[in-house]
């Protein structure tokens, strides 16, 4: 589901809130601008001397990526590499030159150019793999920004309440606002544990879901363009990459059926 990452954070939030007015709270006493300041800006801070600042400065884009981005149509590369293999069959590798200018992803129209120009197989492989290796270690970093905010916030909370708590200690002689000083100290907790479990670390790990789902879908390529480059049959090409296709992304036996018109003992 291409939105699954917002419509987790809409249910999360909405269970929070909700439960929170049953139970006879209120948002308004959840508002704390000095809590907000300990625990958000101290986790950023945090999470920059841990990574760096070019780091922290992609997590807007990577907010916009793990709302946005869906699956990757397995389908769809599967077809495209069998129709590649199909016409190397036909005309020859040479003849798929004049398509690589014309292919989209930058992976893949890498890996046709290496086989059109005639690179070795193995030297393809290592090319591609190394470019796969690069891009799941970049992945890694830019996850590992979410996961570690994740981990400072709590902290950071805690940090918020304790220091909340040494000002109500000075006040032990007004008795009658113990109980609303006590209140807004947890708020810092709230916002370190809150913001660490529902914002930080699903983002973080919904990061590395993508990666993994870009890895396999370039390691499909791989197979693919390696397979064309051997004259290999493309049924055999389809039926070997479709193995990295997921179960409800492949199309259902009874489809193929209907497509390819019936069996020969069916037509018998």
């Amino acid at each position: 589901m291409k939105a699954a990452a917002a419509v987790g954070l809409v249910v999360a939030f909405t269970g929070i809130i909700l439960g929170d007015l049953m139970g006879g709270g209120s948002p308004a006493h959840l508002i704390n601008i000095s809590a907000f300041l300990v625990v958000l800006v101290g986790t950023l801070g945090a999470t920059i001397a841990s990574t760096s600042m070019g780091a922290v400065k992609l997590i807007p884009f990577l907010y916009k990526k793990a709302f946005t981005a869906g699956p990757p149509d397995y389908k769809a590369e599967v077809d495209r590499i069998v129709a590649y293999a199909e016409k190397a069959r036909r005309e020859g590798l040479l003849a798929l030159d004049a398509e690589v200018s014309e292919i989209e992803d930058p992976f893949l129209r890498k890996a046709m150019q290496l086989v059109v120009d005639g690179t070795d197989p193995e030297v393809v492989r290592e090319i591609l793999e190394a470019e796969i290796d690069g891009m799941a270690a970049r992945h890694k970093a830019n996850s590992a920004t979410f996961i570690q905010a994740g981990g400072f916030a709590p902290t950071m909370g805690i940090l918020g309440t304790t220091m909340h708590l040494v000002v109500i200690l000075k006040n032990l002689d007004q008795p009658e606002t113990l109980g609303p000083m006590i209140a807004a100290a947890f708020v810092a907790t709230l916002y370190g544990v809150g913001s660490a479990n529902v914002v930080f670390l699903p983002i973080g790990n919904r990061l590395r879901v993508l990666s993994a789902e870009e890895v396999d879908v370039k390691t499909m390529i791989v197979e693919g363009v390696l397979a064309v480059q051997a004259g290999e049959n493309p049924r055999l090409i389809a039926d070997r990459l479709m193995t990295f296709v997921p179960p409800d992304q492949r199309e259902s036996e009874s489809t193929a059926a209907d497509r390819d018109g019936p069996s020969l003992a069916e037509a018998a």
